[in-house]
């Protein structure tokens, strides 16, 4: 039998101590998103929430990660916004059913463990937490040396919201005729990354500081913008009483996330000169040559939310999201889905 040398985990490329160094600040970090409903600190087993105040809560969760957004930031070393985008992606997806965040929990796996970029990814899951009134509660940060390269990591989260049961939003009361409002996006929020990496650094050759004129700043930077957050629009319509469904347009465009909120007999008209398509977008379809569906299934296009309300309170919904200085566009209308005819039409 052949005796190995004296082999240490940090032999196999795991380094426990740089975990702890994590940890620390991590640790320090989620402290300042606890709200009241936190029972445990972080580095227990499980992270425990007390759910107080509710008549007949039902919980909503989401599990999603940025896709290849992350390239980027290994490309730039910028990674104090990758988790921003991650938590506003996950607020968002529960925010259209009603949902208030209560409690986030993360996921970073990495091939060898920086404490410095870990703490740079979770400061941003931390200020994207603060910011829409949600905890940090716990999370997991695996270092696994061959599976991912290098410095390399992988980023995911899990988000879980409550509702009361009667508030509840489903779809269920939109009717043919009512109006569909279109918030702005930030620009590509985390969607669409692997064909704006193609076009824009293999097939036009540009490099992520490369300046571009019609987007008036970086490659990188274009590409780096904030997936927003749309929490406080929706609340403030849901407690106006004006909100009847709402659609988080991420991967698949306006195309394939309008009917998601829409009864199976109703399809959306959609009025496709009814908002500015920012720069980036048709620069990535005049680089491609993209045909115009491929064009809209893939990206979002300049809207990030899309909003349905009753046609008697549209003036209303609108009046309220201009007095908080919410950009916004009347961008279609329900209808009748025609026999063989698509959920959604381009007008």
């Amino acid at each position: 039998m052949v005796t190995a040398k004296r082999i240490r985990y940090r032999d196999a490329g795991v380094n426990i101590d740089e975990a702890d160094r994590t940890v620390g600040a991590i640790k320090k970090m989620a402290q300042r998103t606890f709200t009241p409903g936190v029972l445990t600190d972080i580095g227990t087993f499980g992270a425990c929430y007390a759910l107080t105040g509710w008549k007949k809560p039902v919980l909503v969760s989401s599990v999603d990660g940025v896709g290849t957004k992350l390239k980027i930031a290994f490309l730039t070393g910028r990674h104090d916004t990758i988790g921003q985008d991650l938590v506003n992606h996950c607020v968002n997806d529960i925010a259209v059913q009603g949902a208030v965040p209560l409690f986030f929990l993360d996921y970073l796996a990495v091939g060898k463990l920086d404490a410095e970029v870990a703490a740079s990814v979770v400061s941003g899951i931390a200020r994207g937490c603060r910011e829409n009134g949600c905890a940090l509660i716990g999370g997991e940060t695996a270092e696994m040396p061959g599976l991912y390269q290098g410095s390399e990591y992988d980023l995911a989260g899990t988000i879980v919201g409550a509702v009361e049961k009667s508030d509840l939003i489903t779809g269920r009361t939109i009717r043919a005729g009512d109006v569909l409002i279109g918030l702005p996006s930030s620009g590509l929020h985390t969607n669409g990354y692997s064909l704006a990496r193609k076009l824009l650094f293999e097939i036009a050759g540009y490099q992520p500081n490369t300046w571009r004129h019609e987007l008036g700043i970086t490659v990188a930077e274009e590409l780096l913008k904030i997936h927003r957050s749309y929490l406080k629009p929706i609340r403030a319509l849901l407690a106006a009483g004006l909100l009847k469904g709402a659609a988080h347009i991420t991967g698949g465009g306006v195309t394939d996330n309008t009917p998601r909120m829409l009864p199976s007999q109703l399809a959306a008209a959609i009025e496709a000169s009814a908002w500015p398509v920012p720069p980036i977008f048709t620069l990535l379809r005049d680089l491609g040559n993209m045909p115009e569906e491929d064009w809209r299934r893939t990206l979002n296009l300049g809207i990030g939310m899309i909003l349905a309300v009753g046609e008697k309170d549209a003036m209303a919904a609108e009046r309220l999201l201009k007095r908080m200085g919410e950009t916004h566009y009347t961008v279609g209308r329900v209808t009748k889905l025609r026999r063989g005819g698509p959920r959604v039409e381009y007008r």
